[in-house]
């Protein structure tokens, strides 16, 4: 079986970091839209929504003659709203004013973002103990033993955002050798297959060219391979060619 030496620990008894990145929603003008008119019609009646909606549909044929907007949706996204709040408020009783509050399709958008961000703040928690987990593997010199897992790649891109990016490269390296070897959660085709997508081009570089050379020597270790990590990183793309070249040269090949 191959072994990758690791570096030895840097610093004995260094902390690891605590910190978990928190997620952050993303920019979507046509939910900001939906907002701002929420907030601006709380407290109005039938008659004020009403003019309101004919106001914003004023602006929507305003905004149809300009080219530059035709890829807005924040301005038809709020005239959606502006109807939608006329309709709930057309067969209130009289008097009724819009309370987003009361609003069941604000809620259920509430109660399902709520939802999500839970999911996300989990998934962040369990990716920074992952990362924390391979952070001291690493430091021990054992990263190599460990089998990779499903959502790995992703810790990656957690010890990148953290301080000490020497840790991430190795866990890059590792994630290459499992890759090329189909070890861990990648025995699975589908994985390797989604790998394509997660991982970074100079992994995906360096996993492509080891399995090649495997496959070519397949004795050889890993102070004998090192090179394809360095190569990886600096010219993804002619490692790229040169793994196509390989393949070229293999004895079933035409």
């Amino acid at each position: 079986m191959m072994t990758t030496p690791w570096p030895p620990r840097r610093t004995a008894g260094r902390p690891l970091p605590p910190r978990v990145a928190a997620p952050r929603e993303p920019v979507d003008p046509a939910r900001i839209g939906r907002r701002v008119v929420r907030r601006e019609a709380r407290g109005m009646d039938a008659g004020v929504v009403a003019a309101a909606l004919e106001e914003a549909r004023f602006e929507a044929r305003q905004a149809s003659r300009y080219e530059d907007l035709a890829d807005d949706v924040r301005g038809p996204a709020e005239l959606a709203e502006w109807e939608r709040i006329a309709a709930l408020l057309s067969g209130a009783p009289a008097g009724t004013v819009y309370d987003p509050d009361a609003d069941d399709v604000v809620q259920a958008e509430l109660a399902a973002d709520a939802a999500a961000r839970e999911t996300e703040l989990g998934e962040a928690v369990r990716i920074a103990a992952r990362a924390n987990h391979l952070q001291v593997l690493r430091d021990l010199g054992t990263l190599d033993q460990a089998e990779p897992a499903e959502g790995d790649e992703a810790v990656s891109d957690e010890l990148t955002r953290r301080a000490g990016g020497y840790v991430q490269a190795d866990v890059d390296a590792w994630l290459a050798h499992a890759l090329a070897a189909h070890r861990g959660h990648y025995r699975d085709p589908a994985a390797r297959d989604a790998a394509a997508g997660l991982l970074t081009p100079p992994v995906l570089a360096h996993a492509a060219l080891l399995g090649e050379l495997l496959r070519l020597v397949p004795d050889a270790d890993a102070d004998e391979l090192a090179f394809a990590a360095r190569l990886a990183a600096t010219e993804p793309e002619a490692v790229g060619a040169l793994t196509a070249l390989l393949t070229r040269a293999r004895p079933e090949a035409p």
